[in-house]
């Protein structure tokens, strides 16, 4: 983790550093906060982990929150508990809970109240584990419109006519 200098700027999206005098965020085109309110915004989450008790009890609500092998929902298990939320690997209905029954479906269980934090943790873990967080994903929304006269390609944001139902420039097809 690396030191927040209070005299800098920082995206809240991206968590990019900028000079002083810049203010928007380059990649994600937000506005940027100050190093002081990025500082008292790092305190505030300390707080609340510290808060944050790792016991589970029979009065809380839980959430399934991923359904997927033994093997998977425990590594998911192990990201959450880094993060301090406490989490829980039921069996499903008939399944003997150890995951030597064939392969069996398991829940991967929080606190409801934990879910939003929950759900950041999980998709950080997709983004890297899937290489998107090295990838411009700025285009990932574009539409092939076959009524247009042109179309920007989802994979390589290249613009292109719709006379062809593939990008020239990274081949994929629509």
């Amino acid at each position: 983790m690396r030191i927040t200098d209070p005299d800098l700027k920082y995206c809240p999206q991206c968590d990019e550093e900028y000079r002083a005098e810049i203010e928007n965020c380059a990649t994600c085109t937000i506005a940027l906060i100050s190093g002081m309110e990025k500082m008292k915004l790092e305190q505030a989450q300390e707080q609340k982990l510290a808060n944050r008790s790792m016991e589970l009890s029979s009065d809380d609500n839980l959430a399934s929150i991923r359904k997927g092998p033994l093997k998977d929902m425990k590594h998911l298990q192990t990201l959450l508990a880094a993060e301090k939320i406490p989490s829980l690997v039921a069996g499903e209905k008939g399944n003997c809970g150890a995951g030597c029954c064939g392969g069996g479906e398991f829940f991967l269980q929080i606190r409801e109240e934990d879910g939003e934090d929950a759900l950041m943790v999980l998709a950080r873990d997709f983004q890297k584990t899937t290489s998107l967080d090295s990838h411009d994903l700025s285009n990932i929304h574009a539409v092939f419109d076959t009524g247009a006269e042109q179309s920007i390609c989802p994979a390589c944001g290249f613009s292109f006519s719709t006379d062809s139902s593939t990008c020239p420039d990274c081949g994929l097809c629509f």
